[in-house]
């Protein structure tokens, strides 16, 4: 019996879809952070501040984010993690 026609196998078609999904589902997943300026950023960490989620440290001059532990002495590079990580918590949930 001869084998399958080379014309018919659509296996190559099947990876195809299969990778643009996921890379369409890895794109849904993240968070653009290129949009945090720095009024936006003073913004998310005020109210991060008012929520107890980052403490001030003055004399170090520097930001405590609470959950992770971890020090930023820039506004900006705090509310760009704070994304990260809230999503990155998002999606654990989520795979749960």
């Amino acid at each position: 019996m001869p084998g399958p026609e080379p014309h018919d196998d659509t296996s190559a078609d099947y990876e195809r879809l299969e990778k643009e999904q996921f890379a369409q589902d890895r794109d849904a997943a993240s968070v653009d952070t290129a949009d945090v300026d720095d009024t936006t950023a003073q913004r998310l960490v005020s109210d991060l501040v008012d929520a107890d989620v980052v403490t001030p440290v003055p004399e170090d001059q520097v930001l405590i984010h609470e959950p992770s532990g971890t020090a930023f002495d820039s506004s900006t590079q705090l509310a760009v993690f704070h994304r990260g990580w809230t999503a990155g918590r998002d999606a654990d949930a989520e795979g749960e």
